[in-house]
């Protein structure tokens, strides 16, 4: 993979986030940027250190690169608000495998992690650390980053609607 992936994470995510930085670089083979939080700091707010990435992952998408930013906190669901506040950013929130089955309307099973990328072409992740393990935080960003976007009628257009949204 050749991909530019941008990193981020508070405190709560900071060692797993170090550990998926080098993995992603090393196992992945993925150009990586490492955009915060840069020391463990427990009284550090995310929202400043999100929007790092997310604006990078941002101007990429405005110029026309691909890559793709993974942020990541205790639930991961502020860091997914603050990412998802940026112009071409569409960040998928994942906190583990929902546990049971889901099926669309033709009865193909769906992958909550893979309909991120299938559906929605999301270009961010923000992972639920305190919900997953760093196993299961490697293996979800080693699908995701692999997953492409097919591109359907249907859902490209759904896509530019949420991208035309202000």
């Amino acid at each position: 993979m050749a991909i530019k992936v941008y990193f981020a994470s508070d405190h709560a995510g900071f060692d797993a986030k170090n550990k998926l930085v080098e993995y992603v670089r090393d196992q992945l083979k993925c150009e990586v940027e490492d955009c915060g939080a840069l020391v463990n700091d427990p009284r550090d707010d995310y929202p400043g250190i999100i929007a790092v990435a997310a604006k990078k992952l941002s101007e990429d998408v405005a110029a026309g690169k691909d890559s793709r930013a993974i942020v990541a906190g205790a639930s991961g669901q502020g860091e997914a608000i603050v990412a998802n506040r940026f112009k071409g950013v569409r960040c998928a929130l994942y906190y583990g495998d929902p546990g049971n089955e889901q099926v669309d309307a033709s009865g193909k099973h769906l992958d909550i992690l893979m309909s991120t990328r299938e559906h929605n072409n999301a270009n961010a992740l923000s992972l639920g650390l305190r919900f997953l393990t760093l196993d299961q935080a490697k293996d979800a960003v080693t699908r995701w980053l692999a997953a492409p976007f097919p591109g359907e009628a249907r859902h490209a257009r759904r896509i530019t609607q949420i991208d035309q949204v202000s």
